[in-house]
């Protein structure tokens, strides 16, 4: 390489810059040393500025790591493991429940509910994953969990789609209709908490129509109160019975007019009498 007049080494601010941008994306250093497969005292070593050149072998290793990757022994962002066990306690599953159920300390559980850490380790994100996995399709017996969920505004299991509780941009779906005047109409009737997506179609509605005469504004207002009818217990029935007839859960939604997720939750939310004891 000397004699074709190339370096062997790459520029440490390169490198410097591309780590920054990984440590942004939420990985640590201990994690990108992992990926790139070089020792963390190299990556300290590099963001202290401390390194005068590299390798190019290992800049490369470390150049070719994407932002995110985030290993089993990584620290993970404790959102997603918050909301699970949140999830939990809003079905009835306490902190002592949960501690007894599996290896973990309730102590512990209760510092990520009430979120006092920014961050948990791997090894503790993969057991909360387990934990919601066992314990969110049945039903729980602690009303203090009940009543805390409830005061904090927790959603249960079947607001959330599973897949992206990790995701900061996912926002529970409480009544199927989230984000309109007819969910925030559906929270009131089926005595469901307030979602704050909700609230705010709420006060939009009453501001694109507030210009109406009375007469019209409460016609309005009742047409829109009328559309949060109990459909989610109409679309659970309804979805057993196509179900029970053999049709896929996809069919079933299309048939209902209505996504699978949608009808994931609804059956969820409105369980045939024995589901909850079998579950």
């Amino acid at each position: 390489m000397r004699l074709a007049g190339e370096s062997n080494l790459t520029p440490v601010p390169v490198l410097a810059a591309h780590v920054n941008i990984l440590i942004d994306s939420g990985m640590s250093q201990c994690g990108i040393a992992r990926t790139a497969g070089v020792s963390q005292s190299t990556i300290s070593n590099i963001v202290a500025g401390k390194l005068r050149s590299c390798l190019r072998s290992k800049g490369e290793r470390i150049l070719a790591v994407r932002p995110a990757t985030i290993d089993d022994q990584s620290n993970k962002p404790v959102l997603g493991s918050a909301r699970r066990l949140q999830a939990l306690y809003a079905i009835g599953h306490g902190g002592t429940a949960i501690a007894a159920r599996f290896d973990i300390h309730r102590s512990t559980v209760a510092q990520i509910v009430n979120g006092r850490y920014g961050e948990v380790n791997g090894f503790i994100a993969a057991q909360i994953r387990d934990i919601y996995t066992a314990m969110s399709g049945s039903p729980g017996t602690s009303t203090n969990a009940l009543y805390r969920a409830r005061q904090e505004g927790w959603a249960p299991p079947a607001a959330w789609d599973d897949d992206r509780l990790d995701d900061p941009q996912a926002r529970p779906e409480w009544t199927g209709h989230c984000g309109t005047d007819r969910g925030w109409w559906t929270h009131r009737q089926q005595d469901i908490p307030g979602c704050c997506a909700c609230d705010e179609a709420h006060a939009q509605w009453k501001k694109e129509h507030g210009h109406l005469p009375r007469p019209e504004l409460m016609a309005a207002l009742c047409a829109s109160k009328a559309s949060a009818s109990r459909r989610g217990e109409t679309i659970a029935h309804d979805g057993r019975e196509l179900l029970d007839q053999g049709h896929t859960f996809a069919h079933a939604a299309e048939r209902l007019g209505i996504t699978t997720q949608h009808l994931h939750q609804e059956l969820r939310r409105h369980p045939a009498p024995g589901e909850s004891e079998a579950a």
